[in-house]
C-alpha cells in the first residue's frame, strides 16, 4: 500500500494527539494583533480556514502565495495553510528591497501576496491578483472563518514550496521543494536532533529561510511548542530561554555571537545551561565560538550543512561519545567539521573538490529554469559549488569553490584563515578573500572588524603566522566597520571582492 507523504501529515497528527496542548506563542510585540496563544486544534482550524480562503478567491491546487514577513504566528499557519491543501507557498525574505521581491513575486507568478504590516509600503510596487496585509481586518475576513475548505487527495511529488536563493551573485533562482522533500528533511531533522513533544522551540532563524529548515513542521508534528521571535535580539533570547523553558533553537552564526554578546552582560545563571541545544548552520563558526558557546552559555552546539536546494539538511555534527575524554578544544575542533551524512544521504567530492550530494531532499529543480536545474544535477548527484574533502565519514567544508584563493600556486582556505584570526582577542569578526597580485596572482587578504582598536594590521599577520603555514597568512590586513552580510548571517564577499576586481575582466589571476 502507498500512501503520498505530505506537509499536512505534521498538522493533522498535531490536532490528533495533542490538541489541547499550547502549538504556538506568537511575537508579543508587532504590529498586527499576535495570535494566542494558540493550542494545536486552533493552529488546524486556522490553517483549514486559510485554506478554505483560498479556494473563495479560486486559487487553483499548484497556485502560488507569496508571503513576505518577520516570524510571526501567521506565517506559521501558512506553512500548513498552504501547502497542505495543493497551494505553493512562496516565503520572501523581508529584509529584500522592494524591487528584488517584484521580481521574486512576479517570477513565481504568486496570485496571492501577503504581507507583514511593518512592509506594507511594497504594496505601492508590488502586485499580484490578490494582496493582503496579515493581521488586517481584510485578511482576517478571509482567512480565518470557520469554513472547511475543498479536499485534497495529496501528491508527495507536488511542489510544495519556492524558496528563492538568496541571490549573493545574480537574480535569485527559485528553489521547488517537493512535499516528499519537505516530509523527508523535517522526519530526517527531527530523527538526528532528538525532537520530541518535550522540545520548546525557539524561532531565532527566519521562518522564511529553507522554511525554517523544516524544523516548524517536525516540532508540529511531535507535539512540541513554537515560540515565535519578532527580531533577533541576545538579550531577548535569553529572557525567552528562560521564561518559556526554551530547548531547541536554529540559527546562523550571527545569532551565536549575538547570544554570547548578550551573556557578557546577563545577571545571574545563564538560561538554559545543560538544557538547550543550538544547531548552527550557514557558514563554519570558528573554533574559539564552539567553545564559548558550550563553556559560557552551557548549550548542546550541533552543526549542521545543507543548502536551501537540498531542503537543507545534508550532513550533522553532534558531540559523540569517543570524543568524551578529549580536552575541550580538541572537542570543539572536531566540532567545527560539517559532519556526517544523515541518513538516506550520500555525500562525494569530485576530482576538482567541488562536494557533490544524493539525497531525497534535494530540490525537484528551479522554477522556470530547467537549465540551471540540469547543470547542478548532471550526473544524478546535486552539485553543491562548495569546495571540501570527505574522510573518516565526516565532510569538511574548504571554502565556496569560487572562494578559494591560489597564491603563489598553493591553494588557500579563507576559512582556515578566518578560524586562525578569529583565535586572536582583537577581532570581533574577519573575512579573507584574494585580490590580485603581480607577484602571488591573488594576495590573501583579511578584511577585519576590531573588538580592540589598538590591533594592527602587522600584529594579526603575526598572530596568523604562529598557527598557519606562511603562503596562508594574510599579507594585508584592512580594517572595517562592518561585514556586509546576507539575511542568513553569510558573508557576501563578492562585495568585499568588488573594489579590488572591478577594471578586470575576469574574477582570478
Amino acid at each position: 500500500m502507498f500512501y503520498d507523504l505530505g506537509v499536512r501529515d505534521f498538522l493533522d497528527r498535531a490536532e490528533s494527539v495533542y490538541p489541547d496542548r499550547v502549538a504556538v506563542v506568537d511575537e508579543p510585540v508587532q504590529p498586527a494583533p499576535p495570535l494566542g496563544p494558540l493550542t494545536y486544534r486552533e493552529l488546524a482550524r486556522r490553517a483549514r480556514a486559510q485554506a478554505a480562503g483560498l479556494d473563495a478567491l479560486g486559487v487553483p491546487v499548484g497556485g502560488r502565495v507569496a508571503i513576505v514577513s518577520h516570524n510571526s504566528a501567521r506565517m506559521l499557519v501558512s506553512f500548513f495553510g498552504v501547502s497542505g491543501w495543493g497551494r505553493v507557498l512562496v516565503p520572501v525574505n523581508f529584509r529584500l528591497a522592494a524591487p528584488e521581491v517584484r521580481y521574486i513575486v512576479e517570477h513565481s507568478g504568486a496570485d496571492v501576496l501577503l504581507v507583514d504590516p511593518e512592509l506594507e509600503g511594497l504594496l505601492d510596487t508590488v502586485q499580484a491578483k490578490h494582496t493582503f496585509v496579515l493581521g488586517s481586518p481584510a485578511v482576517e475576513a478571509a482567512f480565518a472563518g470557520s469554513a472547511e475548505p475543498e479536499p485534497w487527495a495529496g501528491d508527495e511529488g507536488a511542489t510544495a514550496t519556492i524558496n528563492y536563493t538568496s541571490g549573493t551573485t545574480a537574480r535569485p533562482k527559485g528553489v521547488q521543494l517537493t512535499q516528499r522533500n519537505i516530509w523527508l528533511n523535517a522526519v530526517t531533522f527531527a530523527l538526528h536532533t532528538t525532537v520530541t513533544d518535550r522540545d520548546v522551540l525557539l524561532h531565532t532563524l527566519p521562518m522564511f529561510h529553507a522554511n525554517g529548515w523544516g524544523m516548524p513542521y517536525a516540532v508540529t508534528g511531535l507535539g512540541g511548542r513554537h515560540i515565535v521571535l519578532r527580531k533577533v535580539d541576545g538579550t531577548e533570547i535569553l529572557r525567552r530561554v528562560r521564561e518559556h523553558g526554551v530547548t531547541l533553537m536554529c540559527a546562523a552564526p550571527a545569532v551565536v555571537a549575538a547570544a554570547l554578546e548578550a551573556a557578557q552582560a546577563w545577571e545571574g545563571e545563564i538560561p538554559g545551561r545543560d538544557r538547550v541545544r543550538i544547531v548552527v548552520a550557514g557558514a563554519p563558526p570558528p573554533t574559539r565560538t564552539i567553545e564559548r558557546v558550550r563553556a559560557e552559555l552551557g548549550w548542546e552546539f550541533i552543526q549542521i550543512y545543507g543548502l536551501t536546494e537540498t531542503a537543507p539538511l545534508l550532513t550533522i555534527n553532534r558531540m559523540r561519545q569517543e570524543w568524551d575524554d578529549l580536552d575541550p578544544a580538541e572537542q570543539a575542533r572536531l566540532l567545527g567539521r560539517a559532519g556526517t551524512p544523515v541518513i538516506g544521504t550520500r555525500i562525494a567530492v569530485d576530482g576538482s573538490g567541488e562536494v557533490l550530494a544524493r539525497s531525497n531532499h534535494n530540490l525537484d529543480g528551479y522554477w522556470q529554469n530547467p537549465e540551471e536545474t540540469a547543470r547542478v544535477q548532471e550526473g544524478g548527484w546535486f552539485h553543491t559549488g562548495d569546495g571540501g574533502t570527505f574522510e573518516d565519514g565526516y565532510l569538511s567544508i574548504a571554502d565556496r569553490k569560487k572562494d578559494v584563493i591560489i597564491s603563489g600556486g598553493e591553494n588557500v582556505s579563507s576559512i582556515e584563515v578566518e578560524d586562525a584570526l578569529y583565535t586572536h582577542a582583537g577581532v570581533r569578526e574577519a573575512a579573507v578573500i584574494g585580490i590580485p597580485d603581480d607577484r602571488w596572482g591573488e594576495l590573501v587578504t583579511a578584511l577585519v572588524v576590531r573588538e580592540d582598536p589598538a590591533v594592527t594590521a602587522e600584529e594579526l599577520i603575526a598572530h596568523c603566522r604562529a598557527h598557519l603555514a606562511g603562503y596562508k597568512c594574510p599579507k594585508r590586513v584592512e580594517f572595517v566597520d562592518e561585514l556586509p552580510r546576507t539575511a542568513t548571517g553569510k558573508v557576501q564577499k563578492f562585495k568585499l571582492r568588488e573594489p579590488f576586481w572591478k577594471d578586470r575582466t575576469r574574477q582570478v589571476n
